[in-house]
């Protein structure tokens, strides 16, 4: 069933689990997404990068295709715009169909996020869809390292402000982790992340899981992250599951790559608590 993201995000929050919110890229992707929610008979978050992975499908093709299987699935499934930077992008998947957006101005200035958040905020509420910004900033994992990491810490008082500045639904902070591959070890601020959420009451989100290391998305999970977004894991194990399964033709390996992915969020439900 195609919903929005604010009753599956406050659940979590109350429960003391984290949602998993998968970039989609393909048709493949997004079944092998859906089928494995339904498998555990959980609720996911269906997530496209519409200004990142727009060379595999369009925004329109994106929400024709996520649309189809949130619409028939049988568990409850959020479509969400990851990353939208463009208020004209952002317009366009809402009126796709997209049930929750990010806006992700968090390269600009306190004061010019504060205004993009704001203007998303009230075109999204106005059409029954919810909003995930980002405050402080998650850097790229090429360039993780103690001194050479282009992340920036959320700081406490910027989100309480920011919160109540925008009413955006959720937040995703910077608490230590990084988007792709880590060049270095990821090393999470749980004191930072508690001291966000016991300050805001929203729910707080986590960019750059994959990879962060299994015990350091348990304790997101389990104090205080309500929504963590995964994508190299994803990529990086269709990849491997169709180069180590020696397939005999292009179905094998569409097959085995798409099983290689479905193991992997298998894995994250647990991780995040959502299933023993």
């Amino acid at each position: 069933m195609l919903v929005t993201s604010k009753e599956m995000l406050e659940r979590a929050k109350a429960g003391g689990y984290a949602l998993v919110a998968p970039d989609y890229y393909d048709n493949n992707s997004c079944r092998a997404f859906v089928q494995v929610a339904e498998e555990l008979n959980q609720p996911l978050v269906l997530s496209f990068a519409a200004e990142t992975h727009d060379s595999m499908l369009s925004l329109e093709e994106a929400a024709l295709i996520g649309r189809y299987y949130a619409e028939t699935s049988k568990v409850d499934i959020a479509l969400h715009l990851d990353h939208g930077t463009k208020f004209d992008t952002i317009k366009k998947a809402i009126a796709y169909g997209f049930t929750s957006v990010m806006i992700d101005a968090s390269s600009c200035d306190f004061e010019e996020n504060v205004r993009r958040t704001k203007e998303v905020v009230e075109y999204a509420h106005a059409r029954g869809v919810v909003v995930e910004a980002e405050i402080g900033h998650v850097g790229s994992g090429e360039t993780y390292s103690t001194s050479q990491d282009d992340s920036i810490y959320t700081e406490v008082e910027d989100a309480k402000r920011f919160v109540e500045l925008t009413g955006v639904d959720s937040l995703a902070i910077s608490i230590g982790t990084a988007h792709g591959h880590y060049k270095g070890t990821p090393v999470i601020n749980f004191e930072r992340l508690h001291e966000i959420r016991d300050a805001l009451d929203i729910p707080l989100v986590l960019h750059g899981g994959s990879s962060s290391g299994d015990e350091n998305l348990r304790r997101c999970a389990t104090e205080g992250i309500s929504k963590i977004n995964v994508f190299t894991d994803f990529v990086v194990a269709a990849f491997e599951a169709a180069k180590n399964g020696n397939p005999k033709d292009w179905f094998e390996l569409l097959h085995m790559s798409d099983e290689g992915i479905k193991n992997v969020l298998r894995h994250y439900y647990r991780v995040f608590n959502c299933v023993e």
